[in-house]
């Protein structure tokens, strides 16, 4: 009775506002949870950027459709299926990941929703839940499942920390520096490797 809990931007698929910046030329859209920690204020300064420049759920929803998931990324997600059930935990949103969840063969994941208006327009967010991703790894415990979890980011520690045991996926070193508790992996290979070894215990 082991779940493996997964990040979804940077440990499955890059990270979908980098590409929007990269496609649109903005720069001020490739902030992420990997600079800044506090998840309101970066939603809020991303919505803010694309009311300047007047960019609409279809704009991102184009950009999703051209992403691809990393490479190695499916590959690894269908190897731990055969040995643990996968739940991804992340902060993006349903109406953003519909394009890409075929190419993953629809993983379940938990995310959050967002308030478009008629126009297009991303008027605001709703969090599913506040720090959504501890409280999942902590229900998956309270029906006694243990859990393997790795993210990317600030915004991963919480389940990270909840887990039986977390790593930490091609994070920056500004986020490994700020919590040295959780070890670093860099490929699929050693990170599935961690997740066997830890339930072997």
């Amino acid at each position: 009775m082991q779940i493996v809990c997964l990040d979804f931007e940077g440990v499955i698929i890059p990270e979908i506002w980098v590409g929007l910046a990269e496609i649109t030329g903005i720069d001020d859209l490739k902030l992420t949870t990997q600079e800044i920690a506090d998840y309101d204020k970066l939603m809020k300064h991303r919505l803010s950027i694309m009311d300047q420049h007047k960019l609409t759920i279809n704009d991102i929803q184009e950009v999703i459709e051209k992403l691809e998931p990393l490479d190695g990324a499916k590959a690894f997600l269908d190897e731990v299926r055969k040995h643990f059930q996968v739940v991804i935990l992340s902060d993006t949103f349903y109406e953003f990941i519909q394009p890409i969840l075929g190419k993953l063969n629809y993983p379940s994941i938990f995310c959050h929703r967002l308030e478009i208006e008629d126009n297009g327009r991303i008027a605001d967010y709703t969090l599913r839940m506040a720090d959504h991703k501890r409280h999942a790894v902590k229900a998956f415990h309270n029906l006694n499942f243990k859990v393997y979890a790795s993210g990317d980011s600030y915004n991963d520690t919480g389940m990270l920390g909840e887990a039986d045991q977390g790593y930490f996926f091609c994070a920056p070193e500004n986020v490994v520096n700020d919590f040295p508790q959780f070890p670093l992996v860099t490929d699929y290979d050693t990170l599935l490797a961690k997740f066997k070894e830890a339930a072997s215990q």
